[in-house]
């Protein structure tokens, strides 16, 4: 039974180490941005006003269509609900894909 314990402890210590590092990382990340890429981002994201977008964040993924950029951030409009992202936590930007005929695609692969 005490191996059972010990066993329970040491995974406990692995998923801890691995949050932690992944927080670090983000931050990392976030800091790189500030410095460098604020601006282009803003010019990038207000080519896709209007449209419909799939935005990626750090830990998810947002469909909506862009309303309106700000200084830090972008409106997008989510099946009713408007979301205010900001840009250090944006990584990507992209169109809806649409199939020959026009349409929505139901399954998108990334």
């Amino acid at each position: 039974m005490n191996s059972a314990y010990i066993a329970c402890f040491m995974i406990f210590v692995i998923i801890m180490i691995i949050h932690s590092r992944n927080k670090r990382l983000i931050g990392q990340i976030i800091r790189r941005k500030r410095r460098k890429e604020g601006l282009q981002m803003k010019l990038l994201a207000q080519k896709f006003i209007n449209k419909q977008c799939l935005i990626y964040t750090f830990q998810s993924q947002i469909t909506g269509v862009i309303k309106e950029i700000g200084d830090s951030g972008l409106l997008v409009d989510s099946y009713g609900a408007e979301e205010i992202i900001n840009f250090d936590y944006i990584i990507r930007i992209r169109e809806y894909p649409k199939n020959k005929k026009g349409k929505k695609k139901s399954l998108i692969l990334d």
